[in-house]
């Protein structure tokens, strides 16, 4: 409940009818359905941005990325659809689903139970996609 006499309520009330106003079907809209748009890279495209074709003595795309799970997994889990582009990235760069899920784990240690069971839970989502495609 938004009070009109407090200035950021009436701002954000604002906003928000202003992006209603530019796309009627905002309130349809998912992240997850938005992540579908983004393709997931090839492994040797992943490799020359942001992998060994980059620094040939640095660290491969698989474990950046891997890193990057980390990383989202510590911070709550709470980017659901990064963490799904993420998986799906990691599946294209030669990561196992034990290494996916190790990765996960061991954040448990430092972003909690919690974190680490909806990481986990998106993770398997896209997991169990792949399967069965």
């Amino acid at each position: 409940m938004t009070d009109q006499n407090n200035p950021f309520d009436a701002m954000m009330k604002m906003g928000q009818d202003w992006a209603k106003s530019m796309n009627i079907d905002m309130d349809a809209f998912t992240p997850k359905g938005f992540e579908n748009l983004w393709p997931t890279m090839s492994k040797d495209m992943m490799e020359a941005f942001f992998g060994k074709g980059i620094n040939p003595d640095g660290l491969d795309a698989k474990t950046r990325l891997l890193l990057t799970l980390a990383g989202l997994t510590v911070l709550g889990a709470q980017a659901e659809a990064q963490i799904r582009l993420t998986v799906r990235h990691l599946v294209e760069a030669g990561a196992t689903k034990q290494e996916i899920a190790e990765a996960i784990a061991q954040m448990g240690l430092f972003a909690g139970m919690p974190a680490m069971t909806k990481a986990m839970t998106l993770a398997n989502e896209v997991l169990e996609k792949d399967e069965t495609e």
